[in-house]
């Protein structure tokens, strides 16, 4: 399933997947990836700088990430370009979900933010 989110003329589209390989139940550790991809549908030219995600398990536990970029990038959008990248989560529950943000600069030197959009990290094989 791909999850979307528009803010200021970007979008970000998110799809999540559980990984059973490298998983490994019997030890409560469940791996998730999931594929990003940010398109610039607007005027603005703008720079990613940083990411905030919040995770929550499926105990309702959360969990703050923020750091610079993503992926070690800060991309560049012109109006009409999209990236993407993939990146994982190792959850102690076959649940959870993740949202959040990117901060953005456009050229004019402005701040602001994008919203990535709540999606659910799912292993298909447990009913929870």
């Amino acid at each position: 399933m791909i999850y979307h989110e528009e803010t200021d003329g970007f979008i970000v589209e998110a799809e999540p997947t559980y990984v059973p390989e490298q998983s490994k139940p019997e030890n409560s550790q469940y791996f998730f990836a999931y594929r990003i991809r940010i398109r610039n549908t607007g005027e603005k030219k703008a720079r990613l700088l940083a990411r905030h995600w919040i995770i929550m398990d499926g105990e309702q536990r959360r969990e703050d990430i923020e750091g610079p970029g993503v992926i070690g990038e800060q991309p560049f959008f012109e109006p009409g370009t999209a990236y993407e990248y993939t990146s994982f989560c190792p959850l102690p529950t076959p649940t959870g979900s993740m949202r959040g943000s990117y901060f953005m600069k456009d050229a004019e030197g402005n701040d602001f933010k994008i919203k990535i959009p709540l999606f659910f990290l799912r292993d298909h094989r447990h009913n929870q």
